[in-house]
């Protein structure tokens, strides 16, 4: 059953993709939208729904598979980007934008919100390589992991006076753009981020055996030919930039890299990173579509922020794991 996980898995995943944008506060059947009669309809699946299930898919499996190499990266399992300071520090840069209420867009294409968020994530992940380094003795996965949860909470610390010296209007947007959310009008939001998938995915699938031993320990890695120092800053770093791209267009989306990786290695029974990362991808992007079609219909017509299910949800499973692990 194993053997099967997987192909089981993409198909389930691809079968999200086809049926999640018929679903909504108005059904449309597979019939009306290949007919192509209505116009109205036609509009409606090309320009947002489709976008935005797209969208969804690429980011949550962009947030699996940067969970799955965190996890291997720090042989934590409780490990993942939202903890380790990164979406925090988009957050950062964010909220400092909308404080400021400067206006701007690059080519008219990319908006001064996306690259304050952008920013915001490589200020993060360059304090927190620079806090890491200043132990004595050079930088180790404790520190880092250390660093990255300190530095979260100082810029969990710096968002909220932000926000509590803001305007009604100025600390609305700050608190609904730091829940987290897919909106896409247009395919725009899918080309600027389906660059950092495929990426990410490279990234775990070429390191995987590396991975692999990361997990069994620094030392036999070490003593398998393997670069410890400089494989970690460069997973460290494409797994930052890459959640700095995501978090920039959707926002700060909690839990769904510490939830994937666990689910898949369950799913599939191994820890070959290399096939962790096949099932995390199509793990990851089916889980949040699913998440975010929920979060649409479930309070309708008012539409929650899928990062506060996320949120929910992930945190249920986090208190699973630490209970299972003591037991």
């Amino acid at each position: 059953m194993k053997r099967l996980a997987l192909p089981a898995l993409a198909l389930f995943s691809m079968a999200v993709i086809i049926a999640a944008p018929f679903i909504g506060m108005q059904q449309i059947s597979f019939a009306e939208f290949l007919s192509g009669s209505d116009m109205n309809i036609a509009r409606i699946m090309w320009d947002l729904r489709i976008p935005r299930v797209l969208l969804g898919w690429i980011t949550g499996a962009t947030l699996a598979l940067c969970g799955l190499i965190f996890q291997a990266l720090f042989r934590n399992p409780l490990a993942s980007p939202d903890m380790l300071g990164v979406s925090t520090g988009a957050a950062f840069g964010a909220v400092l934008y909308i404080r400021t209420g400067i206006v701007f867009s690059f080519l008219g294409l990319i908006s001064g919100l996306s690259l304050a968020a952008f920013a915001g994530a490589l200020a993060a992940t360059f304090a927190i390589y620079a806090a890491g380094n200043l132990r004595r003795g050079g930088m180790s996965e404790a520190t880092l992991l250390l660093a990255g949860v300190a530095m979260s909470f100082l810029f969990g610390s710096l968002n909220m006076i932000i926000q509590f010296t803001g305007g009604y209007v100025d600390t609305f947007r700050m608190m609904r753009w730091s829940m987290g959310g897919i909106q896409a009008v247009g395919f725009a939001p899918i080309i600027a981020t389906l660059p950092a998938l495929a990426v990410i995915f490279a990234v775990a699938f070429v390191a995987a055996p590396e991975l692999n031993l990361f997990v069994c320990g620094e030392d036999i890695a070490a003593s398998r030919g393997v670069s410890v120092a400089k494989l970690r800053r460069f997973l460290f770093f494409s797994v930052s930039i890459v959640i700095g791209i995501n978090v920039a267009t959707c926002g700060p989306i909690g839990f769904v890299g510490l939830l994937g990786p666990h689910i898949c290695r369950k799913m599939v029974g191994t820890t070959d990173h290399r096939k962790l990362a096949v099932a995390s991808l199509f793990f990851g992007g089916a889980f949040l579509v699913m998440c975010d079609t929920a979060a649409r219909m479930l309070w309708a017509p008012a539409e929650v922020p899928v990062g506060v299910l996320t949120y929910c949800i992930g945190s249920i499973f986090f208190l699973w794991l630490l209970v299972r692990g003591k037991r």
